[in-house]
């Protein structure tokens, strides 16, 4: 099969470089490090568990996918092609919506990591001020989506010094922890039975957000026209970055926890907590801001990754025309889906507010996860369904380009059916408030609203746009 031709007015812009530090931006956050060390050394062995368990299965099932089905709007097309557009569109808008939901709590995340630039004790009060943390947040917003408008040959390089920056600081962090343990001791003593899982109500919610921090492989498939050979391109890239954040997700939490307890982590911001005071006990302060402010660089990645991806499924959803066809839009000078990532930033500005009215920073960032995470995780359960059935199209052996899943339809099922099971588990798990929520009824109120709702609109949407298509084919 020959690479499609991508879409008018679309540009391949991205190489084997660009997909791998774009899938780094996209997928490695400092924050899911820092609450997992707040969680207690038995993150550690969790993050192993995630990584064989949910993260080696979901990449080898969308390296099949993605260079079986290389075309622009990535998951959404892989549902199409195996469910029919109803449940294509079902599992694009849940995966376009949770950005809504996903950007306002990675935003407030990323400004509260970056304001140890001011010190250490200054930027501590700053990282839990709410206004500071919104105010921030909306601005950081606002040049990832500026930045996108203007075109992948001016964006990619945020990601990719997204990639580079977010790395960057974890490897400090690892460094740090190392002088301070040869010069002071471990802040928490590592033995074999505390690594373990330690199952409670704390570790139950927390489980979903361990599965959570191992997605986002899959974004930049859904830029698959602007990628450059994407067949060849998309194995290499995806395999080789998820190896480095596999490693560094454990090696980075096993640091943090070396430098502080983790009773005193900070579950947004304790990266950087943790390096800022590592840092100044060994009279190297500085290093604290400069790994504030690389993780600023890294954070704006992040957020640009995120909007370059996520817009691409209801630019592709627009041109079927089951969204308003404004969204199909590409700008005449950037050749951009300019209204696509608008309308998403928009939103996404609205909901961060929205969401901290009379809610505390730390509650208020938590219901943004676990609602982000249930919306996010149903469009994977279609993905991990999918996968299996396209497995008996009749095509899936004669496609001598596409890299498969080793063991043939027998491989596919164990994964799949890995995949499947680990994030049903994890929606189900999300739903469950940790244990430092003062109102359960209000947390319970905000994430039913955050995920029924949308759903909701979303297939009133989808049958106007069903009746607007028939109308045109009838008339």
């Amino acid at each position: 099969m020959s690479q499609p031709s991508a879409k008018p007015g679309l540009r391949r812009e991205l190489n084997f470089w660009d997909v791998l530090l774009f899938n780094i931006a996209a997928v490695l956050g400092p924050r899911w490090v820092a609450a997992a060390a707040h969680n207690g050394t038995s993150s550690i062995s969790l993050w192993v568990l995630a990584a064989l368990l949910f993260f080696l299965p979901t990449a080898f099932i969308i390296v099949e996918l993605a260079t079986r089905f290389p075309a622009e709007g990535g998951l959404y097309v892989w549902t199409r092609e195996a469910f029919g557009d109803f449940h294509g569109f079902v599992a694009g808008w849940c995966y376009w919506v949770y950005t809504l939901l996903y950007f306002p709590g990675l935003l407030m995340a990323s400004v509260a990591m970056s304001a140890y630039i001011f010190g250490g004790q200054r930027g501590a009060v700053l990282a839990s001020n709410q206004t500071f943390l919104v105010v921030g947040s909306l601005l950081l917003l606002g040049v990832a989506v500026g930045l996108n408008i203007v075109g992948l040959n001016i964006g990619k390089w945020l990601q990719n010094a997204g990639g580079v920056s977010t790395y960057l600081p974890l490897m400090i962090l690892v460094v740090v922890a190392f002088m301070f343990a040869s010069r002071h001791g471990t802040a928490t003593h590592l033995t074999a039975s505390n690594v373990l899982p330690t199952w409670n109500w704390g570790t139950v919610n927390f489980w979903s957000q361990i599965a959570f921090a191992f997605t986002g492989m899959e974004l930049v498939c859904a830029m698959s026209e602007e990628v450059k050979d994407p067949r060849r391109t998309f194995p290499r890239a995806i395999l080789a970055s998820g190896l480095l954040i596999a490693v560094i997700y454990v090696v980075a939490t096993i640091a943090l926890t070396g430098i502080l307890h983790p009773s005193d982590v900070d579950p947004k911001s304790g990266v950087f907590q943790a390096t800022t005071f590592g840092s100044g006990m060994l009279g190297v302060a500085w290093i604290g801001v400069v790994s504030a402010l690389l993780v600023t660089v890294g954070n704006a990645g992040g957020v640009g990754s995120t909007v370059a991806g996520v817009s691409r499924v209801p630019f592709v959803v627009g041109i079927d025309n089951y969204l308003p066809q404004a969204f199909g839009r590409i700008h005449p000078k950037w050749r951009t889906p300019y209204f696509s990532i608008l309308v998403q930033a928009a939103l996404a500005g609205f909901v961060l507010v929205a969401f901290n009215l009379r809610e505390s920073t730390s509650g208020a960032y938590q219901v943004l996860i676990d609602a982000a995470t249930i919306l996010y995780f149903l469009p994977f359960l279609y993905m991990y369904a999918a996968v299996i059935r396209l497995a008996y199209d009749g095509k899936r052996e004669k496609d001598d380009r596409a890299v498969l899943i080793p063991g043939g339809r027998a491989g596919v099922w164990v994964m799949g059916t890995l995949g499947f099971v680990v994030t049903l588990g994890s929606i189900v798990l999300a739903c469950i408030p940790p244990e430092d929520v003062t109102n359960r009824m209000l947390f319970g109120l905000k994430l039913f609203a955050g995920t029924v709702v949308p759903i909701a609109i979303g297939l009133g949407l989808f049958f106007r746009g069903a009746r607007r298509k028939q109308a045109q084919q009838l008339s």
